[in-house]
């Protein structure tokens, strides 16, 4: 346990964890590649881990095209209203595979919308890497190809993901202790 801010935060998944996790997934994506790949990060949460897969995924031996994309589910409050989204693609995904990398698949709203969203644009295929599930959170019907970690039912921070704009730069998920 470390203090950050004033705040105790417990370690879930340490920096060497989060590696060795990052490194199984870019394989196992490997493991089936395509020629015209394009990886889409979902913002903000996702930076961290979406800049570390795709490092691991040029180790891998992949080229993907790289594009970002920020959508926004829950506005001032914390239960997820309509999906919008607030900054688009560049590339036309028709015809191609898209991975999705998104930070955590919770309610699985936001990734559902995505996904449905490079559908109708013409993607031949949709798969989806997440760095934590949350299962027993899912309120779409949704489920990762790729999952570095199942999340226990705590509110991370950390490696991408914050609470209030705080805890991003941590290099391990943990979990804010009151």
């Amino acid at each position: 346990m470390i203090t950050v801010r004033g705040k105790q935060i417990a370690t879930l998944f340490d920096q060497d964890l989060i590696a060795a996790e990052v490194a199984r997934v870019a394989n196992d994506i490997a493991a089936t590649p395509s020629t015209d790949l394009l990886v889409i990060s979902v913002l903000k949460g996702s930076f961290v881990f979406a800049a570390d897969l795709i490092r691991a995924l040029h180790r891998a031996g992949l080229a993907p095209e790289v594009e970002f994309i920020t959508l926004s589910s829950y506005g001032a409050g914390t239960e997820g209203g309509e999906v919008r989204v607030l900054r688009d693609i560049e590339s036309a995904v028709a015809g191609r595979t898209v991975l999705l990398i998104d930070d955590i698949l919770e309610s699985g709203r936001t990734v559902k919308f995505a996904r449905d969203l490079m559908r109708s644009r013409g993607a031949k295929e949709v798969k989806i890497a997440v760095l934590l599930d949350k299962r027993m959170r899912r309120k779409a019907d949704i489920e990762a190809d790729y999952v570095g970690f199942d999340c226990p039912d705590h509110f991370v921070v950390g490696y991408g993901m914050d609470v209030g704009h705080a805890f991003r730069e941590l290099p391990f998920v943990g979990r804010v202790v009151e």
